[in-house]
């Protein structure tokens, strides 16, 4: 079976993000919330977002309350912040593993398909 993971990195302090709130959307018929999780101090969550018998074929939207984290920090994010969710949808089978880095400042941010 197939899995979903994810970790974030802050490349404005060149740190793992810990503290993020992560919310996981399965996109079918309708948007139906699937997971939740927050990152721990190595900017990745305890356990898979989607594995097992969660893990199934399709669209799926990560939230990363990004806004929040950076604002923890003290960092300047604009008023209002110019990140404030990012969100990221992608496309996945579920007989394959699938990690979703995020690396972000309170300006930009890029996503790939990990390992």
């Amino acid at each position: 079976m197939g899995r979903l993971t994810t970790h974030i990195l802050d490349t404005a302090h060149g740190t793992p993000a810990a503290g993020v709130n992560i919310r996981l959307f399965l996109l079918q018929d309708q948007r139906e919330p699937v997971a939740q999780a927050t990152t721990n101090a190595d900017g990745r969550t305890e356990m898979p977002l989607l594995e097992g018998e969660t893990m199934v074929s399709g669209s799926v939207e990560l939230e990363f309350d990004i806004g929040e984290y950076f604002r923890n920090k003290g960092a300047d994010v604009g008023d209002p912040a110019f990140l404030e969710t990012v969100v990221i949808r992608v496309t996945v089978k579920a007989d394959e593993h699938y990690h979703v880095p995020l690396l972000v400042s309170p300006w930009s941010y890029s996503t790939y398909r990990g390992s």
